[in-house]
């Protein structure tokens, strides 16, 4: 999974991956769903249950990485349909993501999914000290 990261520029050392892997794992209303070629991890996805006030809990994709090598072969697009059956089959109405505007063969991947463009916004976040 930390390679599959780095290829999005998230690189991030082997145990903090493990912990947030764990973080993950151990959360309720949380899945993990993992696409194997050969041994290895080739893609995965996170999703989540996320309630709210403004609308009804819905599914969220928080991650979604195919392998650069493993692209266009329709794995992406299992795992989205993983998620999907996921979400439905918790009863959520809509499952809802997020993609970095520089993306665009992400947006248009989404796109042929069925997903349509409902909003766009600024990521705004305050470092914490500990």
């Amino acid at each position: 999974m930390r390679q599959l990261l780095s290829q999005l520029g998230y690189d991030l050392g082997t145990e903090e991956v493990e912990q947030r892997y764990h973080a993950v794992a151990c959360a309720e209303g949380h899945a993990t769903i993992v696409a194997e070629r050969d041994g290895r991890v080739a893609a995965f996805l996170h999703v989540f249950a996320r309630p709210a006030f403004e609308k009804p809990t819905e599914a969220v994709v928080q991650a979604l990485v195919v392998d650069v090598t493993c692209r266009g072969e329709g794995i992406g697009k299992l795992l989205m349909a993983a998620a999907e059956a996921w979400a439905l089959e918790r009863g959520l109405p809509s499952i809802a993501l997020s993609t970095n505007t520089s993306r665009a063969a992400a947006h248009a991947f989404y796109h042929a999914l069925g997903y349509d463009r409902q909003a766009t916004s600024h990521l705004l976040r305050k470092r914490l000290r500990a």
